[in-house]
C-alpha cells in the first residue's frame, strides 16, 4: 500500500529528485562550456569565417523571464 512507504520511500524519493537536479545542473554546465570552447577555439572561428554560421542561436535557456 502507498501508506505504508514511510521514511525509507520517502528518502528514496528526496534522492531521486536531488539526482535528477544535480544531473540537470551538469547538462547545463557541459553545455556552457562546449559551445564556449567551440566559438573561441581557432577552428570554430574559421568555420564561423568561412560558413558564416551565426552564433546567436537561441537555446530553451536563452527565454528566461529575466530577458523580458
Amino acid at each position: 500500500m502507498v501508506s505504508n512507504i514511510g521514511v525509507p520511500g520517502f528518502i528514496l524519493f528526496f534522492n531521486i529528485i536531488l539526482w535528477g537536479v544535480g544531473l540537470f545542473i551538469l547538462y547545463i554546465v557541459i553545455v556552457a562550456a562546449v559551445k564556449n570552447g567551440i566559438n573561441k577555439s581557432v577552428v570554430g572561428q574559421l568555420i564561423e569565417k568561412n560558413y558564416g554560421i551565426n552564433a546567436n542561436i537561441k537555446t530553451f535557456l536563452d527565454r528566461d523571464l529575466d530577458n523580458d
